[in-house]
């Protein structure tokens, strides 16, 4: 397993980090603590979770995720040390997360507290803002319009800002988390945290985890580029486009038990011709590479330049160990090369 260093932190963080959020709702205890096991013997240090999990999200399911966690550490205290545990405190939205409002410097201790309570842990390695408080550009919102900027009220969002950085830095001063970072958020929204820790002292955003994928790389150039930079660790979420890049979903098909056969918060926004007619294309050039789909579309999002771990998810041990795999792959520059043509043909499927 290589590793790679989590922005301006001084912690190394594998270039796999397992993704949790089908714990609690497809995957049982069991299998989650299953899944741990077999990413650590594999070398895999770096656990992603989030209050809001598991996905699709519910009241009645809010927090499992990070219980069935917390109860792999208590039954392995003697592991804690040697995982990097990433959590989330979740935006605005869902009633029944405070009351749907947005994060705010309380929310943010209640929410540190809540998820140690969970996690049976003393201190999270890494606590992100699961989205910001102002509308971003993602979950399809990234075409031109679909959301406005120039109506912000930028020094609103500022001031709520330096607001949520004070608290961070109460749950850092009193040893609860370690560093803090972004989720599905900007170039903008990166560079302002970054301007008013430095004016005032406060913790620096370390990463940034965002959708990223052979069907979604609106990232690059210029937020990637923002991130190496500025020493930002970026995680791609998502790099098998939702489960769409192994191919399962061509065709119209829904797999018995799969996340599409359960109802999503934001629809099934991925779900377009386009996508279908560049995963057909994605699924030959693995094919003729001896590799499957989904290894293609993780081992080159491994390769973009400035991604630092990508998070994977698996729904059975066979998927995970697939998932894993890929990343000690080498693709050849003809493989390469014809994926670069299918991005040119599809840049924006969905």
């Amino acid at each position: 397993m290589k590793f790679s260093k989590l922005g301006s932190s001084n912690i190394d963080v594998s270039r796999v980090c397992l993704g949790s959020m089908t714990w609690g709702l497809q995957n049982s205890q069991q299998e989650a603590n299953q899944q741990i096991d077999f990413a650590l013997s594999k070398g895999i240090n770096f656990i992603d979770t989030a209050e809001l999990y598991p996905v699709p999200p519910s009241g009645e399911k809010y927090g499992l995720t990070e219980t069935y966690i917390g109860n792999w550490i208590n039954a392995n205290q003697t592991k804690r040390k040697d995982i990097i545990l990433a959590s989330k405190i979740a935006g605005a939205g869902l009633p029944y997360i405070r009351n749907g409002g947005i994060i705010t410097g309380e929310a943010v201790i209640q929410s540190v507290d809540a998820s140690l309570k969970r996690l049976q842990t003393d201190y999270i390695d890494l606590y992100q803002l699961h989205w910001p408080n102002r509308t971003s550009p993602h979950f399809s919102k990234h075409r031109p319009n679909k959301i406005n900027f120039t109506n912000v009220d930028r020094q609103q969002e500022s001031a709520q800002m330096l607001e949520i950085l004070q608290a961070l830095k109460l749950c850092m001063d009193a040893g609860k988390i370690r560093h803090c970072g972004l989720s599905d958020d900007t170039t903008w929204g990166i560079n302002e945290y970054l301007k008013l820790s430095e004016q005032y002292a406060l913790p620096k955003m370390v990463a940034i985890q965002n959708e990223f994928n052979l069907l979604h790389n609106k990232d690059w150039p210029y937020l990637i580029e923002n991130c190496v930079h500025e020493d930002i660790a970026f995680l791609p979420w998502s790099p098998l486009a939702g489960g769409m890049l192994s191919g399962k979903y061509l065709n119209g098909a829904r797999p018995e038990g799969s996340r599409w056969t359960m109802a999503q918060r934001n629809g099934l926004f991925r779900a377009t011709e386009q996508c279908d007619l560049a995963i057909q294309q994605y699924a030959k050039i693995a094919a003729d590479a001896g590799i499957t789909t989904a290894q293609l579309a993780l081992n080159w999002c491994d390769n973009v330049d400035g991604v630092t771990s990508t998070i994977i998810g698996a729904t059975s041990l066979n998927q995970l160990e697939e998932n894993i795999a890929a990343f000690d792959l080498t693709l050849s520059e003809q493989t390469l090369s014809a994926v670069d043509q299918v991005i040119k043909t599809y840049p924006a499927p969905f």
